[in-house]
């Protein structure tokens, strides 16, 4: 072989070498055709430019002295660029400096450049002297008929023609003269100026052909995409250059023609600074690439040394030859494998199974369990040796998920049916199923099966012996298959279920259960055993936990007689509409989803939402009337109108006695009553809390309050220690001591004291954000402060009250050892008192500061008080009256309007009615105005 491949490299190397001779013998041919295409093009456009020019130069306009001559001779001109579209210009330099040129606007280019007017095709720039020998520059612009468009005065106009090369070079010879090209002074086109002396000599004509277009002509004959060509003098100046943008640069003021090094193209420099000229293309190296050049002069500009260089890259030139190389070698090669092919064939069918079996090993080796061994082969070792392997890695990959659904299923159910369908895989019995024993009952029940149905639904056995458990299952299984059954025991060795295995006759040994197989199975079991113990001990604390919470939320509501039911009502309404923002499809809460943790998380958070009322006073939570706190004080008000009664009795007895008037006494004791009948029942009915307190209402209040009665006891006789410290500042009265019939008393007011509740923003000790106004004292017993308030039977010191049972159910929230999938339950449940406008408490939030379910907490809350008709405060709404009031709240920005659009568009608000309320709440809801309102919600 190493003979064979050493005969086919040198083969087609000599071959390589061949075809790079005729591909360099090819490119100068190329090169040297490609010269006399250029010559002949140039040729093509300088020839009839010198044609004319020769017949111009007998023409009166060589001789003209006035402007007015010279323009009588632009029709001639005209007809001189119309008949060569390659010029761009013809003019007249006269040796007093005066000068005339007529310029073809071609395009639209060509006229904004000079701001040509409308349908200008040519301009006219002359420069003549005025009457007083003054140069005078204008511009005239002509149509396609040489009709004067526009004539514009160009006294900046400054251009001296006998400053021009080609003016100089015309004058001083009288052959026609081709400059060297370089950039118009008008166009910045390039181009070159065929000049001619006039027959008398008085005057230089001149015409301009741009080479811009033969420029473009060089680029299209590469012959190669890497190809570099450029036409340069001798003087490095570049003429023609593929990207002629880069030819013209700018040079202080003026423009001129880029030089070759400025262009930084190394192939091209290379062969112009060693002037390499041979016919043969040259190889070089330039810019890290090989290269193949060669340097032919440009016959058709004589009077001037231009060569065209031309660079091809060697890859690109060579590029068919090294394919040809590699063909070869590709043919070498496939006839040393064709000589081959036996040998190789026969080893590859002893060794690629053995090499198969390998990898797969070492993917083993490499705990990779998921590919599959085994290979086909008609050895029968290798085929032995391959079944083997299978057999070990489908077990180790059935070891490997019965490991994972061990330790990540959550549902008991789930993770029994996942390990006993890789048990039965991964030890090829017939069939399997696992019975659970219950918690009061001897019989079984099937919690999974794999392969087979007629598994019975249920297990009574009555033996607990394991020599005796097969024998009982096998009695009770259908059908003659022999049976395995093991024991599923807890750590203290009760019986927590069963695994029953239907053997095939790999699992038997000698008419029994082969001993390996037995040991493997029960240590098995084990695994599971400790798994099923592992799920039950979390379930059953899951169940604890939820009975915890819902106890909770029962004592909360059983603290109340009327606001039971509304901790078990909450979570079913947020349920049902955090439900319809799940399934939502379309509109905001599209994109919305929930997993099962996060579902749980919400429930457990709307079960506790409330749970900080069990720190609020029952008489404050129930209070219905305004002096009621564990009693309501209206009685002791109404003891003293007795008091003040009997004393108009006693009064007027004592006068009478002393000889008084009986008829004015009776007449003025019967007033008394009358009075003391009338303030009574105001104050009684100010005390209920039904009607706004107008402020005649509360001065009238002052003004019975201060009526006087007598004390004749020592009030401060069997007090409690907290009364009795509120009262210490205040000096003791000498009995009988006047009091008013209602007071606010310093030791009705009850300081906070050590349980000030931490909500004001700069408390250090409010660590969870609160921003609340705390009122100057816990509690405010005053009679004239209760009965003073103007709407309801609350103060604010009791409304507060009320409203800081949920910073206590936020504090007490984030004092459990909440796991990880339940650490937004405070959030969740402490922030549905919270405002989409920020105006709500207890920390202030915004709608963009609340998450999805918050939101749907604070409709859950205040849609369930609404309706709710067990409340002493407050009649029971109608569905339209409450979702009327919330349409309010969600305009105000109280609640989410997009969630109550929700709320009402799936039909929630009546679902929750039709369960909950009375038949008489269930009127009709016109829920077409509230979805329009909110439409863009």
């Amino acid at each position: 072989m190493f003979s064979t491949l050493t005969l086919g490299a040198v083969l087609a190397y000599q071959g390589y070498r061949s075809i790079e001779h005729t591909l360099l013998a090819a490119s100068a041919d190329t090169s040297r055709q490609l010269a006399r295409t250029i010559n002949e093009r140039a040729q093509r456009l300088i020839n009839p430019v010198l044609s004319s020019i020769r017949l111009l130069a007998h023409d009166s306009l060589a001789e003209a002295v006035t402007l007015q001559q010279r323009l009588d001779r632009v029709p001639l001109l005209a007809a001189s660029l119309d008949a060569n579209s390659m010029l761009s210009a013809v003019y007249v330099g006269y040796a007093n400096g005066e000068f005339v040129l007529l310029r073809a606007l071609r395009d639209e280019a060509d006229s904004q450049s000079v701001h040509a007017p409308a349908g200008a095709a040519y301009l006219l720039q002359s420069i003549s002297l005025d009457g007083s020998g003054q140069m005078l520059g204008e511009w005239r612009f002509y149509d396609r008929g040489l009709t004067l468009l526009q004539t514009q005065a160009k006294p900046d106009y400054h251009f001296d023609p006998r400053a021009r090369p080609w003016f100089v070079e015309g004058l001083a010879s009288a052959t026609t003269q081709l400059t060297k090209p370089y950039v118009f002074f008008t166009t910045k086109e390039i181009g070159l100026t065929v000049a001619q002396r006039s027959i008398t000599g008085h005057a230089v004509l001149g015409m301009d052909a741009s080479v811009n277009d033969l420029g473009g002509e060089v680029a299209d004959l590469r012959t190669t995409p890497g190809t570099q060509m450029a036409v340069v003098g001798s003087d490095g100046e570049v003429v023609f250059y593929p990207d002629l943008q880069r030819v013209v640069v700018q040079d202080g003021a003026a423009l001129r023609l880029s030089r070759l090094d400025e262009l930084a193209v190394d192939s091209l420099s290379w062969l112009f600074v060693n002037n390499y000229q041979s016919a043969d293309p040259v190889h070089y190296q330039a810019a890290g690439q090989d290269w193949y050049g060669v340097q032919v002069p440009l016959s058709s500009f004589t009077q001037h040394d231009i060569r065209l260089l031309i660079a091809v890259p060697a890859a690109e030139l060579l590029g068919g030859a090294r394919q040809m190389l590699m063909a070869e070698a590709r043919w070498a090669i496939l006839l040393i494998g064709v000589l081959l092919l036996i040998g190789w064939a026969l080893a590859r069918r002893i060794g690629q199974p053995l090499q198969a079996l390998t990898e797969q090993v070492q993917a083993l080796a490499s705990f990779d369990f998921s590919r599959r061994v085994g290979v086909e082969s008609r050895i029968s070792e290798v085929s032995a040796l391959s079944e083997v392997l299978g057999g070990m890695s489908r077990t180790i990959h059935n070891f490997q998920a019965i490991t994972l659904s061990l330790s990540r299923e959550t549902n008991l159910e789930d993770m029994l049916r996942q390990v006993l369908g890789e048990l039965v895989e991964a030890t090829a019995v017939t069939s399997g199923a696992v019975y659970l024993a219950g918690e009061d009952s001897e019989v079984l029940r099937l919690a999974a099966h794999y392969r087979d149905e007629r598994y019975p639904a249920d297990l009574q056995l009555g033996v607990h012996e394991p020599h005796q458990l097969n024998s009982a299952v096998e009695q009770a299984m259908p059908g003659q298959t022999p049976t395995m059954a093991v024991a599923l025991n807890d750590r203290s060795g009760q019986r927590l279920g069963l695994l029953v295995l239907q053997l095939g006759p790999a699992q038997l040994h000698s008419g029994g259960i082969a001993p390996a197989f037995r040991q493997f199975v029960e240590e098995l079991s084990g695994a599971a055993a400790v798994a099923i113990e592992t799920r039950q001990l979390i379930e059953a604390q899951q169940r604890l936990l939820d009975g915890i919470i819902q106890l909770l939320a029962d004592a909360t509501d059983a603290k109340s007689p009327y606001t039971g039911g509304h901790c078990q009502r909450v979570p079913v309404l947020a349920e049902m509409l955090m439900d319809s923002v799940i399934a939502a499809n379309s509109g905001p809460y599209a994109q919305f989803h929930m997993n099962a943790l996060e579902r749980y998380e919400f429930r457990i958070a709307a079960w506790l939402h409330d749970c900080g009322k069990v720190t609020s006073p029952e008489y404050v939570v129930d209070k219905a009337t305004k002096l009621e706190t564990l009693n309501n004080r209206i009685h002791e008000i109404r003891t003293r109108f007795e008091v003040l009664w009997r004393d108009a009795e006693l009064l007027y007895w004592q006068r009478l006695a002393e000889g008084g008037e009986q008829q004015a006494l009776q007449a003025a004791l019967e007033d008394t009553r009358v009075q003391l009948q009338e303030e009574f029942a105001f104050i009684a009915n100010a005390n209920i809390g039904g009607e706004f307190m107008s402020d005649a209402d509360i001065e009238r209040l002052r003004t019975i309050g201060s009526r006087p009665w007598l004390r004749n006891f020592d009030n401060r006789l069997g007090l409690s220690r907290d009364e009795a410290e509120r009262l210490a500042p205040v000096a003791s009265a000498l009995l009988p001591a006047p009091e008013q019939l209602l007071a606010d008393r310093v030791d009705h007011l009850v300081p906070w004291g050590e349980r000030k509740p931490p909500v004001d923003k700069h408390d250090p000790r409010n660590i969870w954000g609160f921003d609340m106004r705390l009122p100057a004292h816990a509690y405010n017993y005053g009679e004239l402060h209760n009965l003073s308030i103007r709407r309801g039977t609350l103060t604010d010191e009791e409304r507060f009250k009320i409203n800081e049972h949920i910073v206590q159910t936020i504090i007490m929230l984030n004092t459990l050892p909440l796991p990880s999938h339940l650490k937004r339950v405070p959030e969740i449940a402490g922030n549905h008192h919270e405002k989409m406008d920020g105006s709500g408490y207890p920390r202030g939030l915004k709608k963009d500061d609340m998450s999805i379910a918050e939101r749907v907490m604070a409709i859950a809350d205040i849609f369930e008080a609404l309706s709710a008709a067990d409340r002493p405060y407050k009649a029971a709404k109608t569905l339209s009256e409450s979702v009327k009031i919330l349409g309010f709240m969600a305009r105000d920005q109280h609640i989410d309007p997009g969630l109550f659009r929700l709320f009402l568009s799936s039909g929630v608000y009546r679902e929750y009615g039709e369960r909950f309320l009375r038949s008489d709440q269930l009127d009709d809801v016109d829920i077409e105005p509230y979805l329009r309102a909110f439409a863009g919600s």
